[in-house]
């Protein structure tokens, strides 16, 4: 083997050497960078079973008493919806890349904050349908007949962490009726604890991330 040839020999065992090296490390390094991007309490979603909605879905005896403190035992008569909306909802957005986060907390007139830990939050796209809800249970505190089930192809469903902090990714934009309850007891001055439900509106549009707080005044 001649001197020149055993030159070329030792810069390819080089080259395969170090391109070896840089390829481990690179298959080495990727899961870390994965595992810093989770949010393993904001990103996971749930189904309308494990969030408070009995306005929207169940036909029991759970009203809103006081705008928004749920009472489990008024027989109030139920007010009747309007007609489901079809031509609303199929021209709402079905995927989208907005943000919105925030806190969800009850506070006195002091800013003694009582926080919504580990509760459900859903959002509700704002629609004629909606807008009755909003207006009749929410604010008037009227019992609403079973919600059509097409309402619930709609919802968006997260849950806030220890700290009352909550995010929900890849909202479509739009408005959105932002809807959380906050359970309270003689923190809050009731003798018997009570859920309190929260609702406000919010807009997004495209990958804006929108900083939105679920809070009331305890009353």
């Amino acid at each position: 083997m001649t001197k020149k040839t055993m030159m070329i020999t030792g810069v390819f065992l080089l080259l395969f050497f170090f391109s070896g090296c840089a390829q481990r490390e690179l298959v080495l390094d990727a899961p870390d960078v994965q595992q810093s991007q989770d949010n393993t309490w904001a990103n996971e979603t749930d189904t309308e079973e494990n969030v408070d909605i009995s306005d929207l879905e169940k036909e029991d005896n759970v009203t809103v008493e006081e705008k928004t403190v749920i009472d489990e035992h008024d027989p109030m008569e139920k007010m009747e919806r309007i007609t489901f909306p079809v031509d609303e909802y199929k021209h709402l957005a079905k995927t989208g890349k907005g943000t919105v986060k925030g806190f969800i907390y009850l506070k006195d007139a002091y800013d003694k904050r009582v926080v919504g830990a580990n509760t459900r939050l859903y959002l509700n796209p704002v629609t004629s349908y909606s807008k009755q809800w909003y207006k009749e249970s929410y604010l008037g505190g009227y019992k609403m007949q079973k919600a059509d089930s097409r309402l619930f192809n709609y919802l968006r469903f997260t849950a806030s962490n220890n700290e009352g902090k909550f995010a929900f990714y890849g909202v479509p934009t739009g408005r959105y009726y932002l809807i959380g309850t906050v359970r309270c007891s003689s923190e809050c001055g009731y003798s018997t604890p009570k859920n309190i439900r929260i609702a406000t509106q919010v807009a997004i549009s495209g990958n804006q991330v929108v900083q939105k707080d679920l809070t009331r005044l305890i009353e």
